[in-house]
């Protein structure tokens, strides 16, 4: 890891930690960025957090209605169009259905070569909004 790389994740360590601070009160939570066990013990607990987070979420947040059915928001499913479809609220707020990946056809995403290519053909780097199916499709790969 280089240095740069470092001091990305401390700054973005302190802005969690200022985050953590509002939201749960907690006074501090000092981390030696030169002390690799520190940092670690800190990312574990900024995991169980925001898993902990997750979990105590609101059940109203994951899910919604779609044409009269209850479904679960974010969470990519096996299609019936597609290979997979996900429901999403789309920038107006609604909830639609997103189907992505071709049906039939074997994800190689442990491949190295394949992932790297697929992810550059596809700009996976700036893969767009979540209501579309470039994201997930990403996100998969």
């Amino acid at each position: 890891m280089g240095i740069s790389q470092k001091v990305v994740i401390c700054i973005s360590m302190i802005q969690l930690t200022d985050l953590l601070k509002e939201i749960i009160a907690i006074d501090e939570y000092d981390v030696d960025e030169n002390n690799i066990h520190e940092v670690r013990d800190f990312t574990k607990f900024l995991r169980e957090f925001t898993n902990s987070l997750n979990e105590s979420q609101d059940a109203s947040l994951r899910e919604a209605e779609y044409r009269g059915r209850k479904v679960t928001l974010g969470k990519p499913m096996q299609g019936d169009i597609k290979k997979f479809k996900v429901y999403v609220k789309n920038a107006k707020g609604n909830v639609i259905k997103v189907n992505f990946g071709q049906k039939g056809a074997k994800i190689k995403a442990k491949n190295p070569k394949r992932r790297s290519a697929y992810r550059k053909r596809h700009n996976c780097a700036n893969p767009g909004p979540r209501w579309k199916a470039n994201y997930w499709s990403c996100k998969k790969w």
